[in-house]
């Protein structure tokens, strides 16, 4: 199946000089959750701009469902729905006026039933009288997904979409991507919280510096690029560790009550057998072991302190 966004060769250059994107190759599939991470001013927003139609490339090119986003504007533009960061809405305007608003200006025909659904989907329904001034952070969020979803969108671009979201309402917004997802919505999402990428992603990309620097399934990353610690609570003090366990790379920790073993996930051997053998052979004594897994921020912070 084709892609339903394809970027390629993309390059953005502002006339200042500044390299914003360099040669994006990219392809998101159709139904999947892609997350894409990179820090501050790695260019997530600026691609985004540039998918949706909103800043032009400087080379290069982008599809979406097939559409050129540059030469076929309109029919590439209306499959996309987009949640900017920032909350753009008229303070004084009811829910239901500035939703319904928002598909009017793509040219869709009223449809009542529809907007009801995206309000009631989105926990809003009770506030469809409500001024949008009236509303808490929250709620101001998902009426920025009320509007994308207005004309009925196959794309939704979701950048930092629970920026400013306490816990709870992010797991419910969480709970609502999940239940989009389901009804055949491709999702898109940058986002500074590497939890949410975790729960939810089908695939992660990363971008840093213009450039992406990795794109794969979030399951296989863990796994590839993943590794386990062994955390090994001494039962005596240790000063140093002996020469003789040098292979293994360990580091004293608790003032020298616990030493701590990182060993490849890839890897068909893990080392502890041997490693628990030689501490015996050392004579120190272990009184308590535990094991715990890279987490997909681990991994972030690592590829982007590499690029």
């Amino acid at each position: 199946m084709s892609p339903i966004i394809s970027v390629s060769g993309l390059s953005k250059v502002y006339g200042s000089g500044f390299k914003a994107l360099n040669n994006i190759n990219l392809d998101i599939a159709r139904g999947e959750i892609f997350a894409l991470l990179g820090p501050n001013g790695a260019g997530k927003t600026t691609l985004i701009s540039i998918v949706c139609g909103i800043t032009n490339p400087s080379t290069g090119s982008v599809t979406v469902g097939g559409h050129d986003i540059n030469g076929d504007y309109r029919a590439a533009r209306s499959l996309i729905g987009l949640v900017p960061q920032e909350l753009h809405t008229d303070a004084f305007e009811s829910v239901w006026d500035t939703v319904t608003f928002s598909r009017g200006l793509f040219g869709k025909p009223k449809n009542p039933a529809h907007i009801e659904k995206v309000l009631k989907d989105l926990s809003l329904w009770d506030k469809k009288d409500s001024k949008i001034i009236t509303l808490s952070g929250g709620m101001k969020r998902r009426v920025m997904i009320a509007k994308a979803l207005s004309h009925e969108p196959k794309i939704l671009f979701l950048d930092e979409p629970t920026a400013g979201v306490d816990v709870e309402l992010r797991k419910g917004m969480w709970e609502v991507v999940r239940a989009l997802q389901a009804s055949g919505v491709t999702i898109i999402l940058t986002t500074h919280y590497i939890e949410e990428a975790e729960e939810m992603a089908d695939r992660i990309g990363v971008i840093n510096k213009g450039e992406i620097i990795l794109v794969e399934d979030k399951a296989t990353l863990i796994q590839k690029l993943g590794s386990k610690r062994l955390t090994l609570e001494l039962q005596a003090k240790l000063d140093e560790i002996p020469a003789a366990l040098a292979p293994y790379n360990l580091a004293l920790a608790e003032g020298g009550q616990q030493i701590t073993y990182h060993y490849d996930t890839k890897g068909d051997r893990t080392g502890i057998t041997s490693l628990l053998s030689d501490l015996r052979t050392a004579g120190i004594r272990i009184s308590d072991l535990d094991t715990e897994q890279s987490s997909l921020e681990d991994i972030f912070v690592s590829l982007v302190k590499r690029s």
